[in-house]
């Protein structure tokens, strides 16, 4: 998703390749919005990650704890 801001024409009397102030700190604001939205993405990723190992580290486990189980059965 991306933002679009309208550009300003350049007005007499500005040089070529200096911004203004104005495109400078939506330029700015661009990037730090950019920047929030990568880190929120990136924490998610990381939390779900997480969250994946913890389900399968707990299924490993119930599956050691049946396998137990089922020897202790079958000595019986």
């Amino acid at each position: 998703m991306s933002v679009q801001y309208p550009r300003r024409r350049a007005t007499a009397g500005e040089k070529p390749g200096n911004e203004p102030e104005e495109v400078k700190l939506q330029n700015a604001s661009k990037q730090i919005v950019q920047n929030a939205i990568l880190q929120a993405v990136q924490q998610v990723s990381q939390e779900s990650q997480r969250r994946e190992e913890r389900i399968s580290d707990n299924r490993d486990h119930i599956q050691l704890a049946i396998g137990e189980l089922t020897k202790k059965n079958e000595k019986k």
